[in-house]
């Protein structure tokens, strides 16, 4: 499991060459008109992890195999999308099945490349999508409704839901997200996570600059973050068009050095991807092996039968312990076999949480 995002903007904002140079292809086509995506573009990418790099060294693997992230590349909204303008509600349906929404906002002046709305204000852009979202969550909560309103009378599950959709239409009515919709217990979180609303799924903000504010930002990105910060949402600024050429060059050296030459520690694929963890509260463990390293994406607060799952299932229901390893006690001890001497090596039970850099191996009956 990685996880999958959707990337969503207003047409020119450079949201397809920022798609294109995440996955290093020409998959979408990037122009300077309005609805060059006409269908959602779907790419993984591997996850940089230098800790799978140092665990291949210690173990000798013959191979390395990252965990993976999928981006969706959505065709960019306009104003009236809830209502079937631009691409309408074919836009829509396809951020119902992302995990996490990247609205990509610009945040250059460019007079070569047009903004639908005429002029560059993130913000409004910003209002944009989160309005066409909200009314779309709402017309879609005010269809169902009725029928449930009716079921509910004689069901007490039907009835549950429709208090929960009074209280979520309430927060939208009043223009603001669902995910701001205070729920009781887990029970209830299940229950809303099942009404699949546009505006339940966490969002990231990604600034797109220009090259010489990559490292620092500037003032149109500076009003995002603080917007962000407010919203406790996680913001990065990186500019599509370094993302392009950091894409296009061969070796690893050439990509550090051209970062280096602009005050970059990373790519903008890295600083996504480690906010998208973050937002997502996804953690990554290894499994390490003469013929492998290999790393495993996981929520936050797993257990070590359900993080078995993500290998095979059978790993899950023939469960019996876990070995484990801390990540910096397997680079200390030199491997597993001094861990074992140095008494860092344990057994795991099915109540073990996973924690993050945890190296495993499953004990299981088939």
């Amino acid at each position: 499991m990685g996880f999958k995002c959707g990337i969503v903007g207003l047409p020119n904002v450079g949201k397809s060459t920022l798609f294109n140079a995440l996955l290093s292809t020409a998959q979408a086509e990037a122009a300077n008109y309005p609805f060059c995506t006409i269908e959602p573009n779907v790419g993984r990418v591997s996850v940089p992890d230098s800790r799978l790099q140092t665990l291949t060294e210690i173990a000798g693997s013959k191979e390395i195999i990252p965990t993976q992230l999928e981006f969706v590349d959505i065709a960019g909204l306009v104003r009236g999308a809830s209502k079937g303008e631009g691409l309408g509600n074919q836009f829509l349906a396809h951020i119902r099945e992302v995990d996490a929404i990247i609205y990509v906002l610009r945040c250059f002046e460019d007079g070569n490349v047009t903004h639908v709305e005429g002029s560059v204000d993130p913000m409004r852009d910003s209002e944009i999508i989160e309005t066409e979202l909200v009314l779309a969550d709402l017309e879609s909560l005010e269809k169902r409704l009725p029928n449930l309103q009716k079921k509910g009378k004689f069901d007490k599950e039907a009835a549950a839901t429709v208090e929960l959709i009074e209280r979520v239409l309430k927060v939208v009515g009043e223009g603001h997200p669902a995910r701001m919709t205070s729920l009781k217990d887990d029970d209830e979180r299940k229950q809303f996570s099942m009404l699949q609303l546009l505006t339940s799924k966490p969002v990231m903000y990604v600034c797109n600059v220009d090259e010489s504010s990559a490292a620092t930002g500037n003032a149109l990105s500076k009003k995002v973050e603080e917007m962000a910060a407010a919203k406790k949402a996680p913001c990065v600024f990186i500019s599509a068009c370094i993302e392009a050429e950091i894409s296009m060059m061969e070796t690893e050296a050439d990509k550090k050095d051209f970062l280096d030459s602009l005050g970059l520690a990373e790519t903008g694929l890295s600083r996504i991807i480690h906010a998208g963890y973050k937002l997502l509260e996804l953690v990554t463990y290894f499994t390490v092996g003469p013929k492998e390293a290999r790393a495993w994406t996981i929520t936050r607060g797993t257990r070590a039968p359900q993080a078995a799952a993500v290998i095979h299932n059978d790993f899950e229901k023939g469960f019996i312990r876990a070995e484990t390893i801390a990540y910096y006690d397997y680079v200390a001890c030199k491997g597993e076999s001094g861990a074992k001497e140095a008494g860092k090596f344990r057994l795991e039970g099915k109540e073990y949480v996973v924690q993050d850099g945890d190296v495993l191996h499953f004990r299981f009956n088939t």
